[in-house]
């Protein structure tokens, strides 16, 4: 049994904690309250990355070259981009639903025009068939087109049930790495989030990406309800009452 520390008296009541029982709380609630100071310095930086995307969301359209560009240099930007499409290599991004619709996504590799290097276009959502294997048919604008968007930058790491390496069109991530090895092109280092309509029945209904803030805003909001449910124990356990 730990030592009991001097307390004080309150009414028929006498605050008298344990030595080990005050270690072990401050302990707990200096961790549980550091935990949730950093859930809640990341919900401010999550803040702050949303409100840069934002930023360049608003700025003006930057035109795609055709030589390789730098990720970082288009991403979250709107741009514009003139080629030629080629359909032969389009694919199917699986598991897409919009408004309680299965669907895919429509990505197409771009030929830039002046060059021979390849964006990826998401061009839309089209729903699914009936039978899972029938895959819908997509018009493709032919020749050059014109086209603007917004420039996003692919997850690098994701997760997948499978090895995702069949020889189909139809995939589960927007994995540049695996397009470029499937299609032998190479491809720009971001994906162009078609919003120009192209006539080809797609639907474009971006949805705004979800900052994440309010996921750290609540992890942070346990821990320390769990800082203050250890206090309270600790002052519970730690009152004698007096005979």
């Amino acid at each position: 049994m730990g030592t009991a520390m001097n307390g004080f008296r309150f009414r028929s009541y006498a605050f008298r904690p344990g030595l080990w029982p005050s270690v072990a709380t401050l302990v707990m609630v200096a961790v549980t309250v550091s935990l949730g100071n950093w859930q809640t310095r990341r919900a401010e930086q999550k803040l702050q990355m949303q409100e840069h995307r934002e930023q360049r969301a608003r700025g003006p359209a930057l035109d795609l070259p055709a030589f390789p560009v730098r990720a970082e240099d288009f991403a979250d930007s709107p741009v514009r981009v003139r080629g030629e499409f080629t359909p032969g290599h389009t694919l199917f991004l699986d598991n897409k639903v919009l408004r309680g619709v299965v669907g895919y996504h429509v990505l197409t590799p771009l030929r830039i025009a002046g060059g021979n290097l390849y964006v990826i276009v998401n061009r839309g959502w089209v729903a699914a068939g009936a039978r899972r294997e029938d895959l819908p048919q997509v018009h493709t604008p032919p020749g050059g087109v014109s086209l603007e968007g917004v420039a996003l930058v692919p997850a690098r790491f994701y997760y997948e049930l499978g090895s995702g390496t069949g020889a189909g069109p139809l995939v589960q991530n927007l994995a540049l790495d695996r397009i470029g090895e499937r299609t032998g092109l190479s491809l720009q280092p971001i994906v162009i989030y078609q919003t120009s309509d192209n006539r080809d029945g797609l639907v474009r209904a971006w949805e705004r990406a979800d900052s994440g803030a309010d996921t750290h805003r609540g992890y942070a909001l346990q821990w320390y309800l769990l800082a203050a449910l250890t206090m309270v124990l600790y002052v519970t356990y730690s009152l004698r009452r007096i005979d």
